[in-house]
């Protein structure tokens, strides 16, 4: 039987929760979006890159937001001895580019797990907990901010790689 992609439920989340639970909700709700955007598909429609030359594929998007969370949360927020998903050696985007759809049900599964651990590392910490990272100083509230944005201009191209492989449209 081939692996699918499950179905997925976005989390609703309060517009109106202090400032924590909001920036919490709407990560979630921009994490479950891009599962969304995966749900049905097979492991080679997710490694599948529909718009050559670029190398953008919804399992290298499953694969990069797997090592921002595993980097900004875990390593540089926590100080966890976390390794780097992708030897540096391989280049910066191995995450898009050394894809293999036999991978791809191990990387679903391994961008929830991070998510976990993600959420691990910042619970009970304040936002305005502050890390280094290359010699400035930050917060774990732009952590919260950072990845909100990326999450959401990642669903963005997620949404247009899904409508080029089966017509499937919205938010």
């Amino acid at each position: 039987m081939t692996w699918r992609a499950p179905a997925v439920e976005r989390p609703d989340g309060s517009l109106t929760a202090p400032e924590r639970e909001l920036l919490q909700g709407y990560l979630d709700f921009y994490r479950s979006t891009l599962l969304l955007k995966c749900a049905g598909l097979t492991a080679e429609q997710l490694a599948e890159r529909p718009s050559p030359p670029s190398n953008l594929s919804l399992l290298g998007l499953i694969r990069h937001l797997t090592k921002v969370e595993r980097i900004w949360f875990r390593i540089h927020f926590a100080d966890e001895p976390a390794a780097p998903l992708f030897a540096p050696e391989l280049g910066k985007d191995a995450d898009f580019e050394l894809i293999d759809p036999a991978d791809a049900q191990a990387a679903y599964d391994g961008l929830i797990a991070e998510w976990k651990l993600s959420d691990e590392a910042a619970a009970g910490r304040s936002l305005d907990d502050r890390f280094t990272f290359s010699g400035t100083e930050s917060t774990l509230r732009m952590i919260y901010i950072h990845l909100i944005g990326e999450y959401a201009r990642h669903c963005g191209h997620a949404d247009l790689v899904r409508e080029q492989l089966d017509g499937t449209t919205g938010a």
